[in-house]
Parts: C-alpha cells; sequence; structure tokens
C-alpha cells in the first residue's frame, strides 16, 4: 500500500503527482502489463540482447 501524506498548505495536484511517482517506482503496471501475455524465453532473451546492443551502441557514439 503506497501512502502520501500530504503536507500544510500543499495543493492536491502535487500530492496526486507524488503519488503517481511512487506509484510508477514500484512497477505494478509494468508487471500488470508483462503478464497479460505470455512470451517465450527465447524471444525475451532475444529482446534483451538487442536492448543492451543499442545501449552498448549508444555508450561508443557518446565516447567519440
Amino acid at each position: 500500500m503506497i501512502i502520501i501524506n500530504i503536507k500544510d498548505g500543499e495543493s492536491l495536484d502535487k500530492a496526486l503527482k507524488r503519488f503517481k511517482k511512487k506509484f510508477e517506482k514500484t512497477g505494478v503496471l509494468r508487471e500488470l502489463r508483462s503478464r497479460q501475455a505470455y512470451e517465450k524465453k527465447s524471444v525475451a532473451r532475444r529482446t534483451e540482447i538487442k536492448h543492451a546492443v543499442y545501449i552498448q551502441n549508444m555508450h561508443q557514439e557518446g565516447t567519440l
């Protein structure tokens, strides 16, 4: 359960923004979406490798 303490004089918009940020960090929605459709291990691994290659290329381009 996520608890947000509202400070004195704090607007509801700011408190809602803090709640959304905390909720996003928990990863509940990300996990829910990943569980909606089964992904084979080979496909997940392929996606993970593609992402790692992309990140590695980004780091190499930044150092040139």
